[in-house]
């Protein structure tokens, strides 16, 4: 049985948090590989426009170009529609019903689980494992919510011992739309693509 780590979201772009969180936990869990899975249409980005997928993928696949244990999965960019969670661990315990899937979340993810689409299959087919970064709205502290989530869904959560990066994928939207550098924040490859691409330059909607 392969232990598998999940890194989704948008990517827009991928950064040097998003690595580092996916290294502490390949190695902090044991995990055989970690896949970085950029969602095709996710239903609760509305914020801004999100970047074109293809442009996205390359992004993805430039940053982790030189890592073994990093893998791009197209899972959810090939599927048409909105992309929820429950329904890609749903269709991979279907296609891969020996592995163990370990769904990588940031905290504010942690506090927001039960608000999204079948909470209860997200938490019953996938270990959680939860970046403890800050997250203003909560009310439980991080433990607390472990263990209401634990008790009420069966849910196996597992905090990631990462140190906190200040980076966010927003910020370096800002960030290139205002001129400003963004070397150390995503790797060499990405900035390079962004730069060349023209892509952030108009401010953030």
């Amino acid at each position: 049985m392969a232990r598998i780590g999940i890194l989704g979201g948008t990517f827009d772009p991928i950064h040097n948090g998003h690595l580092e969180l996916g290294k502490q936990a390949y190695e902090e869990f044991g995990l055989e590989h970690i896949w970085f899975m950029p969602s095709g249409t996710p239903p609760h980005k509305k914020d801004h426009r999100i970047t074109e997928g293809k442009m996205r993928r390359d992004m993805v696949m430039l940053a982790i170009a030189d890592i073994p244990c990093f893998l791009y999965s197209d899972f959810e960019m090939e599927r048409e529609g909105n992309t929820y969670t429950a329904q890609t661990l749903t269709l991979l315990k279907e296609e891969r019903s020996e592995d163990g899937f370990y769904f990588i979340i940031g905290a504010d993810s942690l506090y927001e689980i039960e608000h999204w689409y079948h909470p209860e299959q997200v938490m019953g087919q996938a270990v959680l494992l939860v970046a403890g970064r800050a997250y203003k709205k909560r009310q439980r502290t991080m433990e607390e919510q472990i263990a209401y989530l634990s008790h009420k869904y069966g849910a196996v959560i597992y905090p990631i011992h990462c140190p906190q990066m200040d980076v966010s994928s927003e910020g370096i939207r800002s960030a290139v739309a205002a001129g400003l550098p963004i070397s150390g924040l995503v790797p060499e490859p990405v900035e390079e693509y962004i730069r060349s691409h023209g892509l952030y330059t108009h401010p953030v909607q």
